[in-house]
Parts: structure tokens; sequence; C-alpha cells
């Protein structure tokens, strides 16, 4: 074996172990703290539509402004009765916890930046990562967007909408096997706005308000940071995570990784030279 080649190869394999093992997660985890038990939490009141009956699973809950309409009359919960929170101290506790959790969310690093045509996402398979989505026309999601793991155990979506968030009626989100709505949050500078019969997933953090027209199926939850939350017969099923994102630890380097990567390349050389060695006796 060439000596110089033998050296290119190790240059490689040095490249490529030095970066795997100086990676950084690029997902900043985002705790939600006490907001995690409610399925919808508003700044500004919410209103439960008179056309149908909402199926809710989880708490609800607005501070500061207390209006909460149309319970118990147009609403269902799942779970039990006691999940009018209105503006207790929980909700307030979760108000003060989603203001800190939506900045460090509208923070992580866009890994892809959606074109800002309308209908980013609609006919997408997407993989993991933090898409950034500019205002659409007419709207961010019309037909399917599925997402698929690609092989990652622990899967992460975040979508950061600059604008608005606004799906088509009948638009849906399809996870592939792997994926769970707690692996998905929206986070949405303006207003979000879901069209009839939509089925969507994930949490959504909405800088302003968020409506829910007829028939929607979300299987996350709705926060409304600064406005408030609309809902017409709709299901919110409500999620059990507490935080998206893991953190991954990287231990001090210490010299250990320079030191494996000396070790692979004396190997590779001293192999080479005793190649040229025997070869020389033979």
């Amino acid at each position: 074996m060439d000596v110089t080649y033998s050296l290119r190869i190790g240059l490689v394999a040095a490249a490529v172990i030095f970066l795997r093992c100086n990676a950084v997660a690029p997902i900043t985890p985002v705790n939600y703290g006490a907001a995690s038990s409610f399925s919808i939490l508003s700044y500004a009141g919410i209103t439960f539509a008179a056309t149908g009956k909402s199926t809710i699973s989880g708490n609800i809950g607005s501070f500061p402004t207390l209006s909460i309409t149309g319970v118990p009359a147009n609403v269902t919960f799942t779970t039990g009765p006691a999940q009018n929170h209105g503006g207790d101290a929980l909700t307030q506790s979760a108000k003060t916890d989603l203001s800190t959790a939506f900045p460090i969310a509208a923070g992580e690093k866009v890994t892809t930046v959606l074109s800002g045509s309308d209908n980013q996402l609609g006919g997408q398979t997407l993989f993991p990562g933090v898409y950034q989505l500019p205002a659409a026309a007419t709207a961010n999601l019309i037909g399917t967007l599925t997402l698929d793991p690609n092989g990652d155990a622990n899967p992460v979506w975040i979508f950061e909408a600059t604008s608005t968030l606004i799906t088509a009626s009948n638009s849906k989100i399809v996870l592939d096997p792997g994926v769970v709505p707690c692996d998905v949050l929206w986070v949405v500078d303006s207003s979000a706005t879901l069209g009839t019969g939509t089925n969507f997933a994930g949490t959504i953090m909405a800088s302003a308000s968020i409506t829910l027209n007829t028939d929607v199926t979300l299987n996350g939850r709705a926060w409304a940071l600064t406005g408030a939350v609309t809902l017409d017969k709709d299901t919110v099923t409500g999620l059990p995570c507490t935080s998206i994102g893991t953190p991954v630890v990287t231990a001090p380097d210490n010299g250990g990784t320079l030191l494996l990567l000396a070790s692979g390349l004396a190997a590779l050389l001293g192999f080479a030279g005793f190649g040229r060695r025997f070869l020389a006796l033979v």
C-alpha cells in the first residue's frame, strides 16, 4: 500500500471522526413548564361557537382576559369536568412559562428556509429539522404534509412561521411510523388559522390569535401568547409532552479524540511501512 494513499485515507477518516465527535445538537430544548397540561391557553379569552360541541382533552384557561364563552354548553371534556382553569394560579403560571418558551422556540437555528410562494408545505415529505416559512398568499398548507423521521430515533420538527400560519380546508398532516405529535412544534409570529376539516398535528404557539374553523382535528395544543383562541365544533386531543428537543451532552475532548486520530494514522502508516518491508524481503 502506498504511504501517500494511506495518509490520505487516514486524514479523511480523522476528519469524519472529529466532526462526528464534536457535533452540537441544532435543537435547543424548549421546556413548556406549566403550559404542558393545557390544550388551549389564551391571553385574550376563549370562545366556543354555538354551532356544535367541541371535544377537548386537557385544560383550558385564559389570562389576563378571563372571558371563556360557550362552556359547558358547547364543550365536552374527555378527561373530566374540572378542566376549565379560567384565570387561576395554574393558568397564570402557564402563561408565564409560555412567555419564556416562545422566544426560545422562535430563536432556534433554522436548517431549511422554505420558499415564499403559496403552499410551501402541501405535497411535501419533510425530514426532522427547523423550517422557516414566510407568509403565503392563500395558505401555507394545501393538501397533505408528511413527516418522515428518516431513521432518526428522536425526530424533531420546528416550524417557524414569520407571519401567519394558514391551512386550507381539508388539509392534513400525516405522521409516518416513529413520529408522534409531541415531536412537532409550530411557532407563529402572528396568528394561526386552521381551515375547515383540517387534520393538524403538534403544538401551536402563536404570538397573536388562533382560530380553529369548523370540524378541525388538532392532535396537539393551541397556545396564544397575546391574542384569543376561537373554536367551532372541533376536536383538540392535547399532548402529554412537557418539552421538545433532547439536549445532546458532548463531553470535553481532553485530547481523547486527537489521541484516537493519532493512533489511527499511526496504525495506517505502520501497516503501509510493514507492507513495503515485507515485499522487499520477498
